[in-house]
């Protein structure tokens, strides 16, 4: 029974909500932390060093 009601209330909440600038900075906050902990857990560097620092050598 509690259901309906309160997914009329969700979405009168959200319909009726502005997005604010501490909205944007916390998105912001979290896609940094999300990209930072992606990066620890796959680790790449060799990857990364290979593409961008390293010249490849010319072919004869």
């Amino acid at each position: 029974m509690a259901l309906p009601a309160s997914g009329s209330t969700l979405s009168r909440f959200l319909s009726s909500r502005r997005i604010q600038p501490t909205d944007i900075t916390a998105l912001a906050t979290w896609g940094v932390f999300a990209g930072s902990a992606a990066i620890y857990l796959v680790q790449p560097f060799d990857w990364i060093k290979k593409t961008f620092f390293e010249k490849p050598e010319p072919e004869a």
